[in-house]
């Protein structure tokens, strides 16, 4: 846990709590969430807040950039599908071989780019935005 995560806690739980928060939520949900309250030995509410407080939530700064680099992404995905349907086409010959190797590195750089959060958002332990 980094120094700004303790502090948030230990400023929260000090915090005279005279403000109620409505959540409509199912029975079943209700009946889960208080069976993890009661199986941990605290209430409802102190579980709710803890869970909270350890979501970490991001935004996008700008959201037509992250809709550009999907959309880059896609482009880059059907002119490599071109090329493998060529290499396919001609896999006997050395040159495709190659090919073939180097369609398997870009696709594994393109998955670790997918999943990787858009490096213009904003990280923040307690943001209330989540996009």
């Amino acid at each position: 846990m980094g120094k700004e995560f303790v502090f948030f806690l230990s400023k929260m739980t000090t915090d005279k709590r005279d403000t109620t928060i409505t959540l409509r939520v199912s029975q079943s949900e209700k009946l889960a969430w208080q069976a993890k309250a009661d199986l941990v030995g605290m209430t409802l509410s102190n579980l709710i807040r803890q869970a909270i407080s350890r979501t970490k939530t991001w935004t996008v700064a700008d959201k037509s950039l992250v809709k550009e680099q999907t959309r880059q992404i896609a482009r880059i995905g059907n002119n490599l599908n071109q090329i493998a349907k060529w290499a396919n086409t001609y896999k006997s010959t050395a040159e495709a071989v190659e090919i073939i190797q180097a369609l398997r590195l870009i696709e594994q750089s393109l998955s670790r780019l997918s999943t990787t959060q858009p490096s213009s958002s904003n990280h923040s332990e307690n943001s209330n935005d989540v996009s």
